[in-house]
């Protein structure tokens, strides 16, 4: 797959990093291979985790494809992008295609990066998640890579205002052994990828240079005031049935 826009697009990224002095910490990025397909399964606690993601490939040299929102394909300004960088939009009215196209890449070499959650944990902790990742990387015969992604909630996630300019942040990226599925039980090996996920989680809050205790930003669990997931579940339920009737009061006009 050729790639004009992806390499640049790295590298400004990085002098944009370096100049607000963001910090990184990585660990398991071995984890990653050099060569091969694979899908790469994320928590998604921000709106702009898919731009950091991506950071835990490069030490393997690797680029990632990640599932995104149709509506970033639509924009006028994000889509071009988008398209360039070779990442799947995902059309929710016809989800299977960008599943199909998934399973193609991984097929072909390419590190897909998935959400299994499919949105954002208003918790902080690992929702309930999705069986797409392990399927797709059973029928494409390739292994299964947990990764969790620990600040990005401070730039940019709901509920909360966004501080995009990241200034001396730091940004936890952390890799766990890859999973071996069969798609025979997809429920039982989705479980598997949630406990994996949820003990990089533990390891990325425990590893932050910033103590949980008493931030919004931190689980409830590890002693902050995020909602428990139990609150976040019905904060989820009650932004549904809103957009339901936005959209229905869009229809009347």
């Amino acid at each position: 797959m050729r790639d004009i826009t992806y390499p640049p697009v790295i590298l400004t990224a990085r002098m944009l990093f370096k100049v607000l002095g963001m910090k990184f910490q990585m660990s398991g990025t071995e984890h990653i291979p050099r060569t091969g397909g694979a899908i790469l399964a994320a928590n998604h606690i921000g709106y702009v985790d898919f731009i950091f993601d991506g950071f835990a490939a490069q030490p393997s040299g690797r680029l990632v494809r990640f599932m995104a929102k149709k509506d970033a394909f639509d924009h006028k300004i994000s889509g071009p992008i988008m398209r360039s960088l070779h990442h799947i939009s995902v059309d929710r009215d016809n989800g299977q295609a960008s599943y199909d196209q998934a399973v193609e890449y991984a097929r072909n070499g390419e590190i897909v990066g998935i959400f299994p959650e499919a949105t954002i944990s208003r918790s902080f902790e690992i929702k309930e998640l999705k069986t797409g990742a392990v399927r797709m990387a059973a029928e494409a015969g390739v292994p299964l890579i947990p990764m969790v992604t620990w600040g990005t909630q401070l730039l940019k996630t709901k509920d909360h205002p966004s501080d995009m300019k990241g200034r001396g942040k730091t940004i936890g990226l952390h890799v766990g052994a890859p999973l071996e599925v069969t798609g025979e039980d997809p429920v039982a090996e989705t479980a598997r990828l949630r406990e994996a996920m949820t003990a990089l989680l533990d390891k990325a809050i425990a590893d932050y240079p910033i103590s949980p205790e008493g931030k919004w930003w931190a689980p409830a669990r590890h002693g902050g005031t995020a909602p428990t997931p139990e609150q976040a579940k019905k904060l989820d339920e009650e932004e549904l049935i809103a957009r339901a009737a936005r959209r229905a009061a869009k229809k009347a006009e």
